[in-house]
């Protein structure tokens, strides 16, 4: 058996990996969250879970005998980053480096953690390839500190890892708990109740949406993918659609058509992303998930979560 570490794991895409490594068999999950952003009940069966803070030393034991490390846990959204900038750096700057001396004292073959595409926030390049960084807001700045501590834990330690700068990743589970929820999320959830979606802005900004079960595909190819070591990967799907189209298109898979609110703007977003995954692509990986394909998953598990009773 291969010992996995996820932190993070009760969230969006660590619950989702877990789920998927459990499910390809031969690896024994372990996750760590604080539960401050995650879902206990979103944690798959068969995970050994502890709750607890990335920022505590009591991680360090955790990491004993684990392989490999996926490391998710973080404060995400750019809005609560913008209001709150020292705990965003507390979060994903010093737990972040923590994760990294767990692995270190444990001796774990490769840490693969999530950077983000806001790294992309100043760029006009469309599509942007890796080499863009330019961030703007409080979130991609402690992002961007990460990668700088994951070279540094590299040239003085000799830790592996590798870099992944997601694009708008969806699916089951996606974070709908957030001050200001992710799109796809918020459309659905205020669809399937009958009330007014809420688009900030004009509904022009664009984006590019990847399904998590691509992203994880590509996941479990770093763990051994000797090729991946060192390295950073944009995970997009190279096709970008406007807020209005997308909220178009959900409205014609819930058949339900209420004329969304507009708001004022929200601060720090960038106007349209759009992957450049050539490098991702030249391993072999590519998405197979189209977005009306997602959207339905996505759509199924959220009318399940509301007759349930778990979203009020």
């Amino acid at each position: 058996m291969i010992n996995v570490l996820i932190t993070g794991v009760a969230g969006f895409i660590g619950s989702n990996l877990a789920d998927k490594l459990l499910s390809v068999g031969g690896y024994e999950v372990f996750g760590i969250d604080n539960l401050a952003y995650g879902v206990k009940e979103q944690i798959p069966e068969g995970v050994k879970f502890h709750k607890i803070d990335i920022r505590s030393k009591d991680i360090y034991p955790l990491f004993k005998n684990i392989d490999y490390v996926f490391h998710f846990a973080a404060k995400n959204s750019i809005v609560d980053c913008q209001n709150n900038p020292v705990e965003t750096s507390d979060i994903n700057v010093t737990g972040t480096a923590n994760v990294f001396e767990a692995c270190k004292l444990a001796g774990v073959k490769k840490v693969i953690y999530a950077e983000s595409s806001a790294l992309y926030e100043g760029s006009d390049v469309l599509p942007t390839p890796e080499s863009e960084v330019k961030p703007q807001s409080f979130y991609s700045v402690s992002k961007l500190a990460g990668m700088y501590f994951a070279e540094a834990y590299k040239r003085f330690f000799d830790l592996n890892s590798t870099a992944l700068r997601y694009f708008c990743v969806y699916g089951p589970r996606q974070d709908y708990r957030r001050t200001v929820p992710p799109l796809f999320s918020a459309f659905i959830i205020k669809l399937l109740k009958g009330e007014k979606p809420i688009i900030y802005g004009t509904g022009e900004k664009r984006r590019d949406f990847i399904y998590v079960d691509d992203i994880n595909d590509f996941h479990i190819q770093c763990m051994t993918d000797e090729r991946t070591n060192g390295n950073v990967y944009n995970l997009g799907s190279g096709i970008n659609y406007s807020v209005n189209e997308i909220y178009e298109i959900i409205s014609k898979l819930t058949k339900v058509d209420i004329k969304p609110e507009y708001k004022p703007d929200l601060p720090g977003e960038a106007l349209a992303n759009l992957a450049d995954s050539t490098a991702a692509n030249s391993l072999g990986w590519k998405p197979k998930v189209s977005l009306e394909e997602g959207l339905k998953n996505s759509i199924d598990f959220i009318k399940k979560e509301i007759s349930k009773g778990n979203i009020n």
